[in-house]
């Protein structure tokens, strides 16, 4: 699909890899020496997102003391990754579409229009479909934006390529941080091959650094990894000692919810929803927990 021009929708977890494919699109199409332009759309607020995108001119709101131009037109000749597409307001929605259709972006507080010659690659760890069904995603918009599908299976599902990326990860990082780790033991290398990776290929290299970082030898061993990878090696669950006065059983259990419950929002940057996937809960418990144990949780 990368020689071509047709716009680009990447389907899949939170984790997955999405934008290293976009960026092996676009580094192996005729625009590779152009621009490649990402977007996390859901890391800019909503009022923002539209001047983000289309740029906007001297006057056109409050603080808008130059004219700025938009992320679009920085990726002209290159390539615009839109991250998280199903986040972005219906009104913006709107405005995208003009785009793709029209080849063309008009700045905020502007009336002239600019000719943008863009190629759009857009990425989702929802049912885009679903959305549409549901009301909260443009139809004409979601058939443009998906001429071409690429599906990531989840880390789970190729788990063939855990060893390849746990190796590559550790290199990258051994060099990063002047370590001689150069290997995992067998037993750290069946562990990582086989648990479940919630948060898929992003979990996996945050565990390696870690391990990378705590490790005192040349080779990581299974105490090196993160605890949630050492339980399910091992078949079980963390045993708790009583001591002799008793302990308090909700605040132990409670302690335990909220290890991986601080995990989830990491991986996901905070997003309570995608958290609540990586941990297959309703949104709404989720947040219950949240409040309940008190977990602080960055604006």
């Amino acid at each position: 699909a990368a020689p071509a021009r047709s716009n680009i929708l990447i389907v899949g977890e939170s984790g997955t890899g999405k934008e290293l494919v976009a960026r092996a699109i676009h580094r192996l199409s005729p625009r590779g020496d152009g621009p490649f332009v990402p977007v996390h759309t859901s890391a800019i607020p909503t009022d923002l997102l539209e001047s983000t995108l289309f740029g906007h001119v001297k006057g056109a709101f409050t603080g808008a003391i130059n004219n700025r131009k938009g992320l679009i037109e920085a990726a002209h000749e290159g390539t615009l990754f839109l991250d998280e597409v199903g986040t972005i307001s219906p009104e913006t929605q709107t405005k995208l579409l003009r785009v793709i259709q029209e080849r063309e972006i008009r700045r905020v507080g502007s009336v002239d229009s600019r000719a943008v010659d863009t190629r759009l690659v857009a990425a989702t760890n929802t049912d885009l479909w679903r959305e549409v069904q549901e009301g909260r995603f443009r139809e004409d918009l979601y058939f443009r934006l998906n001429v071409i599908t690429i599906e990531l299976p989840p880390l789970r599902e190729r788990r063939e390529d855990i060893p390849l990326l746990a190796t590559h990860f550790l290199r990258v990082y051994a060099e990063e941080n002047q370590r001689t780790v150069q290997g995992f033991s067998a037993a750290a290398m069946d562990a990582l091959s086989a648990y479940h990776w919630p948060g898929n290929v992003r979990e996996l290299e945050n565990a390696v650094e870690r391990a990378v970082v705590l490790s005192q030898g040349d080779t990581v061993e299974l105490d090196g990894l993160p605890q949630a990878l050492r339980v399910e090696a091992e078949g079980g669950v963390p045993t708790t000692e009583i001591p002799p006065a008793g302990l308090d059983f909700r605040k132990v259990v409670g302690e335990y919810q909220a290890g991986p419950i601080r995990e989830a929002l990491r991986l996901s940057g905070g997003v309570q929803r995608q958290a609540a996937k990586l941990l297959m809960l309703s949104p709404t418990t989720l947040n219950e927990m949240i409040h309940r144990l008190e977990i602080e949780v960055e604006d």
